[in-house]
C-alpha cells in the first residue's frame, strides 16, 4: 500500500496546508415536540474533509476530489490524518501530473515515508 498526503495552497497565508481532524463532530437533534438528548460523535470521511476546505484554499476542493478519485482512495487515517492510498506508484505519479496540469503549484501529493 502506497500512501500520500494531499497539500493545498492556503488562500490566506499561501503556505501548503492539509486538513486534519482535531476533534470529531458532535451531532445532535432538535425536536419540535419534545426534548431529544441524543448526540453522536463522528469524524468526517476523506471527501467530506476535503470539501470543508472550500474558501480556505486557492482551488475548488470538489474538482481536486474528482481528480484524486481517478487514481487512488481518499481516506482518513487513524481518525485524524487525510491520506490518499494507491495500489501502484505509477498511480501516484499520474495523480501528481494531473494535479499539476489542472492546478499548477496550488495542489500536490507527497509520498508518506514508512
Amino acid at each position: 500500500m502506497i500512501r500520500a498526503k494531499l497539500w493545498f495552497r492556503c488562500a490566506a497565508m499561501h503556505d501548503p496546508v492539509t486538513p486534519i481532524i482535531v476533534q470529531p463532530s458532535l451531532i445532535g437533534w432538535e425536536a419540535k415536540m419534545r426534548k431529544v438528548e441524543l448526540t453522536i460523535e463522528r469524524a468526517f470521511n476523506g471527501e467530506e474533509l476535503i470539501k470543508r476546505m472550500k474558501g480556505w484554499v486557492t482551488v475548488d476542493p470538489t474538482k481536486v476530489t474528482e481528480i484524486v478519485k481517478k487514481y487512488g482512495k481518499i481516506k482518513v487515517l487513524d481518525d485524524r490524518e487525510l491520506v490518499i492510498e494507491f495500489d501502484k506508484i505509477e498511480d501516484f505519479e499520474k495523480l501528481n501530473k494531473d494535479l499539476e496540469d489542472h492546478f499548477g503549484t496550488e495542489v500536490n501529493a507527497e509520498l508518506i515515508k514508512k
